[in-house]
């Protein structure tokens, strides 16, 4: 594919650089491989960026979920745990920003998130 040529997945921009998220590792470091996908997504550099912040916040949630069914979560742990609220809090700010409306999450989703978090009892 030619980047320069295509438009933007998510918000349709076109002329620019365009990038496609497929090696790496989520927000727990577990590694991640999209290459194989079928259908190949390509993102201008914002949304690229907000790609990666709606990633981190569906791991979270994901691991939240884990949590709060008693199940083995990486959440478990106090350091993780404080780091993915820190992480949460990041993403509500960005999104507060002044024109970062973003293809993939919304405001009142993160928020609500970080709310149930403060509301959960970890182990230290």
């Amino acid at each position: 594919m030619d980047s320069l040529k295509e438009t933007c997945h998510a918000c349709r921009a076109s002329g620019g650089p365009l990038s496609r998220l497929s090696l790496g590792k989520d927000f727990f470091g577990r590694p991640y491989d999209r290459l194989s996908d079928q259908n190949p997504q390509w993102y201008c550099a914002s949304c690229s960026m907000h790609k990666n912040l709606q990633r981190d916040f569906r791991d979270i949630h994901a691991e939240f979920d884990k949590l709060r069914a008693g199940q083995g979560s990486e959440l478990s742990q106090g350091d993780t745990f404080q780091r993915a609220s820190l992480r949460l809090h990041e993403i509500l700010t960005i999104l507060s920003g002044p024109q970062q409306l973003s293809p993939f999450l919304q405001r009142p989703d993160v928020a609500r998130l970080m709310e149930q978090l403060t509301t959960c009892t970890v182990p230290v």
